[in-house]
């Protein structure tokens, strides 16, 4: 730092507070610095910044995988939000049990993050309790979290958006496809049964357990065994709400290599508006992944800079259909 000043013609604590990007140095000395900086390939020590002003300009994920179209696009838009403030992101990946207890076992994230964003994670009371003692913001993403910030699109709203969809078509056998074993996923599941409910309910129409029926994201066969459950009854549905778009696929295929035409016979509709939606040319509930990270990322820097600021704010993202 000392070499920079010197090059520039500034003190040590000129080129700190300018490669801090502090808006207290005027653009010329900025312009200076910033430029010594590069000729001598100075740059600041995290490490040691955040000793002087006790932030680490990192924000940190905890997801429980890295293997889904949602994740990996929220990641992105979080990303951005962050990368536009100077900040870094670090992702803890959380797949399985022993991976889990080590994690809340040591918080690692205490030590190295100013903000820990927790991205579709179905918490135990013991495990949210850890976070709360965090000295440091906490931001729940893709679900609700009682008296905790979060970021989530309205599920209940758009599965009954896509069930409506489908009644104002005339169909009245209606049945919904869900997932089983979606690691983090369990809130917006349950969320989209309970719109899809809503949607009968308002309709009229009794609601039939044999017309909810279960399989795994990504499972072929699973999804052929869920459609075969669904036309085994002596009046079969004529229409299919699945949980998200990928089910959705699954079903239409399975319907098709079974000779059902879609939608002559069966119509389908799904959720989330994943790219392979467009290639199936499928009805969906849309929501933005990318959105859903911006936001969050926006938030807790809202909250790092404000920590007393609205520890209970919620944000609700819109969903819309696309027929």
């Amino acid at each position: 730092m000392a070499d920079v000043a010197e090059r520039a013609g500034v003190s040590t604590s000129t080129v700190s507070r300018t490669l801090r990007g502090l808006s207290t140095v005027s653009p010329e000395v900025r312009a200076r610095v910033e430029q010594a900086a590069r000729e001598l390939d100075f740059a600041v020590s995290r490490h040691a910044a955040s000793l002087v002003t006790g932030r680490t300009r990192n924000v940190a994920v905890l997801v429980p995988t890295l293997g889904s179209w949602f994740m990996g696009t929220a990641l992105s838009g979080l990303a951005r939000a962050l990368r536009a403030a100077g900040m870094e992101l670090t992702v803890y990946v959380i797949p399985g049990m022993a991976e889990r207890t080590a994690f809340f076992e040591h918080l690692p994230a205490r030590r190295n993050a100013d903000a820990l964003l927790v991205f579709s994670f179905d918490l135990t009371a013991g495990e949210t309790a850890r976070l709360d003692g965090l000295a440091m913001p906490v931001v729940h993403v893709s679900q609700h979290v009682d008296g905790r910030p979060s970021v989530y699109v309205d599920d209940v709203a758009g599965a009954l958006h896509g069930t409506r969809h489908l009644l104002n078509l005339g169909h009245r056998r209606i049945a919904h496809v869900r997932t089983v074993g979606a690691c983090g996923f369990s809130f917006s599941s349950q969320e989209r049964l309970v719109g899809y409910r809503q949607a009968l309910a308002e309709a009229g129409l009794p609601l039939d357990d044999d017309l909810v029926v279960a399989t795994a994201a990504g499972d072929k066969r699973g999804a052929a065994e869920a459609v075969g459950r669904l036309l085994g009854p002596r009046e079969p549905p004529t229409a299919v709400f699945a949980e998200q778009d990928e089910v959705a696929v699954a079903v239409i295929w399975t319907l098709r290599a079974t000779r059902i035409p879609v939608p002559g016979q069966m119509s389908v509709v799904g959720f989330d508006d994943q790219p392979v939606a467009q290639w199936f040319d499928l009805t969906t509930v849309a929501q933005s992944p990318a959105l859903i990270g911006r936001r969050a990322g926006e938030l807790a820097l809202s909250l790092i800079d404000d920590p007393g600021g609205d520890r209970e704010r919620h944000l609700v993202l819109p969903t819309h259909v696309i027929p």
